[in-house]
């Protein structure tokens, strides 16, 4: 077998007026591999047949490899001169890319014997359905010493412009494999002396299985080992993980020493449930669940809406399990949910959160914390009944608590939003109690990005958190003391997860950014100084060529600022006219800078789209006053912002085709997506996932209908505010729909019922307007199913392609025509 190398490709291309006609004039090959006759036992095989020229072309070879092939062919237009010196197996290779799917054939001349592989897979017919992206195509052949003949090989489109040679400089097209496929990094966890690196991952192969892994590496070296795809965690002090294996009696709970990497049974017997080790590393905190009563399965009572939810009936209670005796000891006992949020430094005291419901007014469910001593498990109330408490945490001493919870909590002492309104339950607030005397401090009440997650540190005292900050996640530290805030400088738009060293002065974090996926970061905590140790965006995004990323605000009618990015193509070209999807947030949270997600705004670009991003009012991360205006609006100036961010965006971009806007978003934004076509006529296309056509059957049916309107309605009510519920509801406006409005909706979808687009399917099919509507079977509110998110994907795709680009081949092929 001969050597492979990697050397560019060139063509020449002929264009006809009514096709797009590429003749392929220049080639690599790989070969020739050589192919020996079998043994023949018989002379025909279990299904009658003889051996033939067939059997030697079904020889496996990896046929992605002649494009790293040294060896090229060229040729002119009446085609390329085989190499026939041996009878052994040959690959020809070449590449074209198209932004948009379409239809081709491809015609090859000159060869009797052959197969053809499009992107390593084989290829029966000439037809070929080609999705967006760059294509590599493969023939394998037999070579003959007699041939004479030249190899001809066309590809052509029924349109012109739609096929193009790739730029040998430049990098292939992102494809929806790119987003799906591969190695991501779900956490990390660094060893209480920071000198190791626990990363979990999860690969997905393409085709859609998922495997789990765990790596440990050795921080100073970087030496890395593989340690199973057990869940493993660090003890807080001792620098060991530990993991749990299942057996007959319950669970082994075993610890491992990164050193030697000794492993110790220190405990057996555990029962399931979550699990949290005291800092003293003697016992165990379990939070075991308590089965609640059953109905028949045919016929049931519902007792209050959330008892339509699966467990819903089923408690927690958390238990004490000494790691030297193995005695189970309950803390709480009774029908509340119980949970432990903390553990104090010395083992002493635990935080005991009690869950209750009051569904006859806002909030709906209450919070009331106690202090307990886990030894005589004796309580002292801290918090009593606040709706609006969420996390609490012990100070590394002791004596103060930190919490979250939304700025209502502790009777609005962290309020910041004008006099007539509401704030967010969704914006995330951090408070400090004194525990002796009880005192409330709120700590962000005029710091505007919206809390995360937090851990405040033993080593140093300090507080450590990420923030939604307008459209990126950032990283901040928190002096107890003098209650000041500092941004940490990283070197990402997003901070994913971060975890701290108990007993060292470094932390770990997982970065992403608007154009690069997962990468894995050490911080120095004296020095603030960030240390790439895992890039795994230069893996995912090899050989892949994106466009760019731009910053765009605008002040809107009202005089506020309105954040927003976008995106261009590739070899974006500004005296051109481009096609432009716009997105917007669902629930509350901003529209953040991920690359992947279920709207991969680099896709969208590859495929000739410029993509807005808009963060309308309304979206956390950008102040209480701002996110509060969220709350009883039901999309009224959230609406106003988008529309005049669009007009504003194209007329300040001469590159955007203004006749050509399309709009998209879930959930919340499918709501966005459907009212807006009842203000506004600037969109050629719209895409409603999962939204809300009608407030009022939302608020009852979804399973968060009722709760989440606790954030968006705030004490309001179909039955005592039909301006809200009715008047905005897109249902109640569908007559001044006239935008082509496509609906997706899983089936199986809890949080927003699928009849949210049926009856609005409905009233559009009535009113005669362009509307279509796909149902993803089986799916929740996510599409997560592999198979069925590549098609979910590539409907969205065909829909603008279909009303902005004018080319409706890929949703024929998705959904063909029916006589019905």
């Amino acid at each position: 077998m001969n050597k492979l190398l990697f050397i560019a490709l060139t063509f020449s291309v002929s264009l006809s007026a009514m096709a797009d006609d590429i003749d392929v004039t220049t080639m690599k090959v790989a070969g020739p591999y050589s192919v020996q006759k079998p043994f023949m036992v018989d002379s025909v095989d279990v299904n009658n047949k003889t051996f033939s020229s067939e059997n030697f072309l079904n020889t496996v070879i990896p046929v992605n490899e002649v494009f790293a092939s040294s060896q090229v062919l060229r040729g002119d237009k009446d085609g390329i001169k085989l190499p026939n010196s041996s009878n052994g197996l040959y690959l020809l290779g070449f590449t074209l890319q198209n932004m948009k799917y379409t239809n081709a054939k491809m015609i090859v001349d000159g060869l009797k014997d052959y197969q053809f592989f499009l992107d390593g897979i084989k290829i029966k017919g000439e037809e070929l359905k080609l999705e967006p992206g760059t294509h590599q195509f493969t023939i394998k052949y037999i070579g003959d010493k007699e041939s004479k003949d030249k190899l001809k090989v066309r590809v052509t489109t029924a349109k012109d412009g739609l096929l193009s040679i790739p730029d040998k400089q430049n990098g292939r097209l992102i494809t929806i494999h790119d987003i799906a496929d591969g190695r991501r990094i779900n956490s990390v966890a660094i060893s209480p002396d920071g000198k190791y690196l626990l990363s979990s991952y999860t690969t997905v192969i393409s085709g859609g299985e998922s495997v789990r892994s765990q790596t440990l590496t050795e921080l100073a070296t970087g030496k890395a080992q593989d340690v199973g795809s057990d869940r493993k965690a660090w003890m807080p002090v001792s620098s060991k993980y530990y993991y749990f294996k299942k057996q007959t009696n319950g669970r082994d709970m075993i610890t491992v020493d990164p050193v030697t990497g000794n492993e110790t049974v220190v405990a057996t017997g555990l029962p399931d449930g979550m699990v949290r080790v005291a800092p003293t590393e003697d016992f165990l905190i379990i939070s075991m669940t308590q089965e609640g009563p059953k109905e028949r399965k045919d016929i049931y009572e519902v007792l209050v809406p959330d008892d339509r939810q699966p467990g819903w009936r089923d408690r927690s209670f958390p238990v004490k399990y000494d790691l030297k005796t193995g005695m189970i000891q309950p803390l709480t006992y009774g029908y509340h949910n119980m949970y432990v949020s903390d553990i104090s430094k010395d083992g002493k005291y635990v935080l005991l959160h009690k869950s209750e419901a009051r569904l006859t007014k806002r909030p709906t469910t209450l919070t009331s914390i106690y202090l307990m001593d886990v030894n005589t498990l004796n309580v002292r109330l801290l918090v009593d009944r606040d709706g609006f408490v969420g996390n609490s945490w012990f100070s590394p001493n002791g004596t103060q608590i930190l919490f979250s919870g939304t700025p209502e909590s502790f009777a609005g002492i962290g309020k910041n939003v004008k006099p007539d309104q509401t704030p967010s339950m969704t914006d995330n607030q951090l408070y400090l109690m004194d525990i002796s005397s009880r005192q409330i401090t709120p700590l962000t009440k005029y710091f505007n990005p919206s809390v995360s997650q937090v851990v405040w540190n033993k080593f140093d005292g300090q507080i450590y958190f990420d923030a939604e900050n307008k459209d990126c996640v950032s990283l901040y530290r928190l002096n107890p003391d003098n209650k000041k805030i500092k941004q940490l400088q990283v070197p990402e738009d997003l901070v994913k997860s971060f975890n701290v060293a108990g007993h060292a002065s470094v932390m770990t974090y997982i970065g992403q950014g608007a154009m690069n996926s997962d990468r894995v970061y050490t911080m120095d905590l004296n020095t603030a100084k960030s240390t790439c140790v895992e890039d795994l965006s230069a893996t995912l995004l090899k050989g892949i060529e994106l466009g760019s990323c731009e910053s765009w605000d605008f002040i809107n009618s009202r005089g506020d600022t309105i954040s927003g990015r976008f995106y261009l193509p590739p070899h974006f070209d500004k005296s051109k006219k481009y096609p432009m999807i716009v997105n917007y947030y669902g629930g509350c949270s901003p529209t953040s800078r991920n690359f992947e997600s279920r709207y991969p705004h680099n896709l969208y670009a590859a495929m000739g789209y410029i993509v807005y991003i808009i963060n309308p009012s309304g979206a956390t991360g950008f102040g209480q006053e701002f996110s509060a205006r969220h709350v009883d609006t039901a999309g009224e100036g959230v609406a106003q912002d988008i529309i005049e961010g669009v007009k504003e965006f194209c007329n300040q971009h001469s590159f955007v085709n203004a006749k050509k806007i399309g709009c998209i978003g879930a959930s919340y934004g499918g709501f966005m997506t459907q009212y807006l076509q009842t203000k506004t006529d600037i969109f050629a296309a719209a895409i409603s996932h999962a939204g809300i056509s009608d407030h009022t059957s939302y608020w009852g049916e979804g399973y968060w209908g009722y709760s989440y309107s606790e954030v968006s309605m705030a004490n309001e009510y179909p039955w005592t505010n039909k301006e809200l519920f009715v008047n905005r509801s897109p249902l109640f406006n569908a007559d001044k729909i006239h935008t082509p409005l496509l609906f997706l909706h899983g089936s199986a979808d809890h949080n927003v019922p699928v009849g949210e687009s049926i009856q609005m399917f409905t009233a559009l099919k009535l009113l005669g307007r362009p509307t279509a509507f796909v149902v993803v079977d089986n799916q929740d509110h996510h599409i997560v199913d592999y198979d069925k998110r590549i098609r979910w994907q590539n409907t969205i795709f065909a829909w603008f392609q279909k009303y902005l680009q004018d080319d409706d081949s890929w949703w024929e092929a998705l959904y063909p025509k029916k006589s019905l």
